[in-house]
């Protein structure tokens, strides 16, 4: 690896955060694209040695100056499904191909894109929908490049809205159903192992995932943890009738794109440290999931 680098999209985020660490710490030399250097967040990267570059998805050429000399790419975009950033399928789309097409232009060994377990099946939402023609645009492309679709991040449990600090986890599957996650850093570790090979990887597509848990699994996690019962339910049906979005979104859960097929078994042999749910509980989740709970309790 050496003076090898790897171009971060996102750095400042989940996905892009993990992968940032995961290199530098195999050490790579890691530039990431950051709308500005200025930012807290883009100075943490500075000061644990990482590259900044200035950049926006939206401007093509800023882009195409922070691939030039990068060995790597890893590409994870503002996904359309997160309506905070403000960004349109045909946005994710756009964004997606420019950067494999920089990539490509650049001479770029290897690029890696992240996508989601429900890629590639028609669940006609628009998130992705938009990231199965990424993947498809990254596979007619001439560059070895490696697609990986994460299950459902367990960081996302943590969310305000399903109700774990009020002692009532919410979510999309059934109490007895399955359903897989994936802790946010084994994404970035996993793309570093990927990196590492890319003769073993290139061409491949990965789900990625953890663990398989039910609904009642990870109420009973939350309730060790917590000391106290915190129960399990799905979205009520009123709520899924009110909301086309999370209507679809259970729906994928129920017919199995969301639900995730990933084979943690070949997964945890790639990487031995995969963390499941309750590992994850008890390292890095723990101190988010005890000031969630502390919180709540109160």
């Amino acid at each position: 690896m050496g003076d090898e680098s790897v171009l971060v999209l996102g750095a400042t985020g989940q996905q892009g955060g993990s992968a940032a660490a995961a290199l530098k710490d195999d050490g790579w030399h890691v530039r990431a694209l950051v709308r500005d250097p200025a930012s807290p967040k883009a100075r943490s990267l500075s000061a644990a040695g990482i590259e900044t570059v200035r950049g926006d998805l939206a401007d093509t050429a800023s882009v195409r100056a922070a691939v030039a000399g990068a060995y790597g790419v890893f590409s994870v975009l503002p996904s359309s499904g997160q309506f905070v950033y403000g960004v349109s399928d045909a946005d994710e789309v756009r964004f997606g191909n420019m950067v494999a097409d920089a990539a490509m232009d650049a001479g770029v060994k290897h690029l890696i894109y992240t996508s989601s377990n429900a890629a590639g099946s028609r669940t006609g939402i628009g998130h992705f929908e938009s990231k199965s023609r990424v993947e498809d645009h990254i596979r007619g492309l001439a560059i070895d490049s490696t697609i990986v679709r994460p299950s459902t991040f367990m960081e996302i449990l943590l969310m305000p809205d399903f109700g774990v600090a009020q002692g009532r986890l919410t979510f999309f599957m059934r109490p007895d159903q399955a359903m897989q996650f994936i802790a946010v850093e084994d994404i970035g570790k996993i793309a570093a192992k990927i990196f590492a090979d890319r003769a073993a990887y290139r061409g491949r597509t990965f789900e990625l995932a953890g663990d398989s848990v039910t609904g009642n699994d990870l109420a009973a996690g939350f309730s060790r943890m917590a000391n106290r019962t915190i129960s399990y339910r799905r979205f009520p049906d009123e709520v899924l009738r009110d909301s086309d979005f999370l209507q679809r979104l259970a729906r994928a859960v129920d017919e199995g794109p969301l639900a995730g097929a990933a084979d943690v078994d070949v997964l945890r042999r790639m990487h031995p440290g995969l963390l499941n749910f309750g590992a994850w509980l008890r390292g890095p989740g723990r101190t988010a999931t005890e000031t969630l709970l502390a919180d709540g309790s109160g």
